[in-house]
């Protein structure tokens, strides 16, 4: 199979990339076009929408802007990214001869807070402009496939929502609490008590394989791993990875969010947004994917992912090697 990823030189991309190339013939699209191991080659967007790029059996989307829990980005550049670029790469999978499309949107394109469990039937209602532009490329999509649906007969189109993804070469919340706990920190965010659900890129690359290659139908699909950990959970595991056991502080909610939002301000690292990330509970069911693909469970345990991710950390390693085979 040929199959075109955007956005290929990104977390999830130098992960999947890889992956995929055991077995199949990998083209990439980005911003720069470095050379992969395994790539055949990497197009720029200059290349994009013109007979350059080559004729492919899939296109895996997962070119975007991430949420930014730092120094806010204007919303206009979440549209123009997540929902416009979508609508140009969907309108050239559904003018060219290419049989499936997996777009990688959110969960947060369904909702910020989850009170019970998050399925993908509840109704979307997210909140702030990287949810709300995932979704607007969402809607695009479904809403090709409602007016035109002989135009996708015998095609595949696949909305994924993952969960926060972990893995080789992540640097979002999960490396800031690393690098926070292996310099000896006490981690402060005891009090909260939590539960949330991960997703580890090895899983990610795992799903996009069968989904490619078997016979699933068109539709979204959460993407997590079985099963949900809590952040003092997450500390643990840091500390059997470094060999230590992290201090936990149980300093009162109401002092470390007056902290947060002095972060805020002053933009620190720790804000109102990253220490929601950190504390929320946030559990999606990934049934429908594992029914789709026919497993009982995801190839990669939560814990044993984390693990992984962690001594990838440790190692000062990240990306394809530190992947594991």
């Amino acid at each position: 199979m040929r199959i075109l990823i955007t956005g290929i030189s990104g977390f999830v991309g130098s992960n999947l990339a890889p992956y995929l190339s055991e077995q199949h013939t990998v083209y990439g699209l980005d911003i720069v076009a470095p050379e992969m191991p395994g790539v055949e080659r990497i197009f720029s967007w200059e290349d994009c929408f013109s007979d350059r790029l080559p004729q492919v059996d899939a296109i895996v989307h997962l070119a975007g802007i991430a949420h930014a829990t730092g120094r806010p980005r204007d919303a206009a550049a979440y549209f123009k990214v997540n929902r416009d670029l979508t609508v140009r790469i969907f309108d050239y999978f559904r003018t060219h001869d290419v049989a499936k499309f997996i777009f990688f949107s959110t969960v947060k394109a369904v909702a910020e807070v989850v009170p019970d469990v998050l399925t993908e039937e509840a109704e979307p209602a997210p909140e702030g402009p990287y949810g709300e532009s995932k979704l607007a490329a969402e809607r695009y999509i479904l809403g090709c496939l409602r007016e035109d649906p002989t135009g996708f007969e015998g095609r595949g189109v696949y909305i994924f929502r993952p969960c926060m993804i972990h893995g080789p070469g992540n640097k979002g919340n999960l490396n800031l609490v690393y690098r926070v706990v292996s310099r000896g920190i006490p981690w402060p965010l005891g009090a909260f008590d939590n539960r949330r659900t991960f997703t580890s890129v090895e899983n990610i690359c795992f799903a996009v394989s069968g989904v490619l290659t078997g016979n699933v139908a068109s539709g979204i699909y959460n993407m997590a791993d079985d099963e949900a950990l809590s952040t003092n959970e997450v500390i643990a595991v840091i500390g059997n990875v470094l060999g230590r056991r992290i201090p936990v502080w149980n300093v009162p909610r109401r002092l470390v969010s007056g902290a947060a939002r002095v972060g805020g301000w002053l933009h620190l690292p720790l804000n109102p947004e990253r220490l929601r990330k950190l504390t929320e509970n946030y559990i999606a069911s990934n049934a429908k994917i594992k029914a789709a693909l026919g497993v009982a469970k995801m190839p990669v345990r939560a814990r044993d992912g984390l693990v992984h991710t962690l001594a990838c950390f440790k190692k000062g390693k990240g990306g394809t090697e530190c992947r594991q085979s």
